[in-house]
């Protein structure tokens, strides 16, 4: 079944319609008016600039969301667009969250660069949040602290249930319904999947553009399929690599048939009993090289509310490499995935077993399908596709938010 994502705006400043159908043939009629004809982002042009915007990402470089979602598509915004980068939490802080160590320290270095970004604020016309400006506050500091500015809100997983679903009556009552508010004062609420577009819409949200995380296909040359054993892989933090765990009995199923190897990418230490191991740290310079090192890539993941908020990135990164793909049929998984074309969905212990056995036992399957989940994330999952709605999706807004502050005398000084 083909995908509409139907990206309708109807801001506060004009109207205009724009839909983006997951459909080569469509992309393909498309291409002219969305310059979507290389799968590689556009190069830079000189360009008049239409505005400023600020960039505040929970996280720096270490981020994936930060580094996926906002920080990809600045070289590519800044053709046409004055933007400033301002991360809220330093790498220290998920470097000791990985490691299981004290936050308070870097999480209170955080807070006293406050003064700072309100400045930063005040400095541009559009702010885009990554999920939250201030973490652990109430959303009356954020609008405080925002002033007059539009701004927009990002979303790449089921953010507000750390609030909502907090196991602290007081984080429930004070944060529970903090997005609530937020979403409904967004100039534009951007999202990764339909779990989070549908959310977003419940909640008042009232402009909403459905962006998936994307690759960079400059990243992810292809490189031939390794020697040696058969090589499954998974990419992700120490905090997910629990979901290896579900896989436990058909992995060591596979390895008591044939040599069989599980290279995990960015949970070092990390060890399946019964099934051999290799853990490699992540760092944005090897990720692909360490996928091309795999025969297929694998996502497990529970059928939960938490889990059906994801977007599957992961899996892109797989079809990107040309590495098959098998994932849980949970979420943005179902849309990304073309079981049987560019990998499998499997729904139980069985089915990963089977469709893992099927890919180890026929070398020709797992290039037909490498090949295909390629072209996919081509089609639909490369910054080359996504760069140019998003430029002109902010391009359009800041160009209606200049013409609404022309029209009100002193509207910049009342900032």
């Amino acid at each position: 079944m083909n995908v509409v994502y139907a990206l309708k705006f109807r801001f506060q400043y004009a109207t205009f319609d724009l839909d983006f159908i997951a459909n080569p043939a469509y992309v393909e009629a498309m291409s002219e008016k969305l310059r979507f004809t290389c799968p590689d982002p556009p190069a830079p042009r000189a360009a008049a600039v239409s505005g400023s915007l600020l960039c505040a990402t929970r996280y720096g470089a270490l981020g994936a969301s930060s580094r996926l979602r906002l920080a990809q598509y600045i070289p590519h915004l800044s053709q046409a667009i004055q933007i400033e980068h301002r991360p809220f939490l330093q790498d220290d802080y998920l470097r000791a969250l990985y490691g299981g160590r004290f936050r308070a320290l870097p999480a209170a270095r955080a807070y006293l660069r406050v003064a700072g970004l309100r400045a930063a604020i005040r400095r541009h016309d559009l702010l885009w949040i990554e999920k939250e400006l201030l973490p652990w506050l109430p959303h009356q500091a954020e609008r405080i602290l925002m002033g007059g500015t539009p701004y927009i809100l990002d979303f790449d997983d089921a953010w507000a249930l750390r609030y909502a679903d907090s196991p602290s009556r007081l984080v429930r009552a004070a944060l529970g319904h903090k997005f609530t508010h937020l979403l409904r004062g967004s100039a534009l609420t951007i999202v990764a999947n339909e779990t989070l577009y549908h959310w977003a819409s419940a909640e008042g949200a009232r402009n909403i553009l459905l962006l998936p995380t994307v690759v960079d296909l400059a990243r992810y040359p292809l490189l031939p399929a390794p020697d040696g054993p058969f090589t499954i892989g998974w990419i992700g933090t120490p905090l997910t690599a629990a979901y290896l765990d579900a896989l436990a009995a058909p992995l060591r199923q596979l390895a008591a048939e044939a040599p069989l190897k599980l290279l995990v990418i960015g949970a070092p230490g990390y060890t399946l009993p019964g099934v051999e191991v290799e853990s490699q740290p992540w760092s944005e310079a090897n990720e692909s090289a360490l996928i091309a090192r795999c025969h297929a890539g694998i996502m497990p993941l529970p059928d939960s509310e938490w889990a059906n908020g994801k977007s599957g990135y992961k899996l892109i990164q797989y079809m990107a490499m040309a590495r098959p793909a098998i994932a849980s049929p949970v979420g943005a998984n179902n849309r990304i995935v073309n079981s049987g074309e560019t990998g499998f969905l499997a729904a139980d212990a069985l089915a990963w077993l089977q469709n893992l056995r099927a890919l180890r036992d026929s070398p020709d399957l797992r290039a037909r399908m490498g090949a295909a989940a390629r072209r996919r994330a081509e089609r639909h999952y490369s910054l080359g596709v996504t760069a140019p709605v998003l430029l002109e999706t902010l391009t359009e807004l800041l160009g209606n938010i200049a013409e609404r502050r022309a029209k009100t005398p002193f509207a910049r000084l009342a900032r």
